[in-house]
């Protein structure tokens, strides 16, 4: 049995929501920056958090970034680079399992 199946839901939790605090701290890291290197950004998060709670796109993603998807994206994400999207097209490419 894989050991983090075996991790406390409560620890697990409050790992979770540590992630996700500095995610919204860390706003200079732009999601195609974490597509490009980890295939995953605060998108993917808020799809498993709805997938996961039961909640539509919108409740889902305000829970990741803390406010509006559409007033993060105005305040804190800039255009993406072409070298910026083909890094991310590389690395979602791994994804498949």
């Amino acid at each position: 049995m894989d050991r983090l199946d075996t991790l406390d839901d409560a620890a697990a939790a409050a790992a979770f929501r540590r992630l996700v605090r500095h995610l919204r701290h860390r706003t200079d890291a732009q999601n195609v920056d974490l597509m490009g290197l980890a295939g995953f950004c605060r998108n993917c998060l808020s799809d498993w958090v709805g997938e996961a709670g039961g909640l539509d796109k919108d409740a889902a993603r305000e829970t990741i970034y803390g406010m509006s998807y559409d007033r993060w994206k105005a305040e804190h994400q800039a255009d993406a680079s072409p070298e910026q999207l083909a890094r991310m097209k590389e690395s979602v490419a791994r994804n498949a399992h």
